[in-house]
């Protein structure tokens, strides 16, 4: 009997999403491991985005099925879908979505306490030096740097110790340091506590930073590389995009 463990983080099994005629995901199957760090590369328009919004429960699928963190998701009642996701998905967006009028500390607890979930003080000042900013937690958005307030997002993606962390473009608003200082977190993430990442960006060198990198065009996956070099990554994405 497989252990939650072993599960996959991810599994689509013949996925497509239509809007309309237009398949924006065609037949898509992919596993996403437990324990380590996808990311999802393609031109623009290929399903990058609406493959990490069916992952995560975000958006139904036209037909086939989704397995989250082993749970199939794919026919599940909203009310159920939500409480899976609070207990099992966190989400990083390239924009941080901070609320500017409250500290870090609170930013972090926000999510939680939305869900009625409850958090101690001793969980976010852990939340926050995990990520490197146990002495910022009284400090707004204003008051942080750009890779600084991405930290705050992930620490607060991840108070609730969710099973998988998705992230959308989490460097795209970052400088060359903040950047090198988010991924080197992430990489700390799947190596000390095996965190599950599945990570949509289009940043060779950013990608080259997962354990497995997946490459979709026009709504299907075309390509995949474990281990790469930024200029493998780039290579294929050129290929995709001539």
């Amino acid at each position: 009997m497989e252990t939650a463990q072993h599960r996959a983080a991810v599994e689509l099994h013949r996925v497509t999403r239509r809007y309309g005629t237009f398949a924006a995901l065609d037949d898509v199957s992919l596993t996403c491991p437990a324990g380590s760090w996808t990311a999802v590369m393609g031109p623009s328009g290929s399903g990058k985005s609406t493959l990490l919004h069916c992952a995560a429960g975000l958006d139904q699928v036209t037909s086939g099925r989704v397995l989250l963190a082993g749970h199939d998701i794919t026919a599940a009642p909203d009310r159920a879908l939500t409480e899976l996701r609070r207990r099992t998905i966190g989400f990083v967006f390239q924009s941080f979505n901070l609320i500017g009028s409250l500290t870090a500390a609170q930013n972090v607890a926000f999510p939680a306490k939305l869900a009625g979930t409850r958090v101690s003080t001793s969980d976010i000042r852990r939340a926050l030096a995990a990520v490197g900013l146990a002495d910022r937690g009284g400090h707004r958005p204003r008051e942080l740097s750009g890779g600084q307030q991405q930290r705050v997002a992930i620490a607060r993606a991840m108070l609730t110790r969710p099973a998988v962390l998705f992230a959308d473009e989490p460097t795209g608003a970052l400088d060359s340091t903040s950047t090198k200082v988010v991924l080197e977190l992430l990489r700390a993430m799947v190596r000390t506590v095996g965190q599950s990442i599945v990570m949509v960006t289009h940043d060779p060198a950013v990608a080259a930073c997962a354990d497995t990198v997946v490459f979709l065009a026009d709504g299907r996956v075309v390509d995949s590389v474990d281990r790469p070099a930024p200029h493998d990554v780039a290579g294929r994405l050129a290929r995709l995009e001539g």
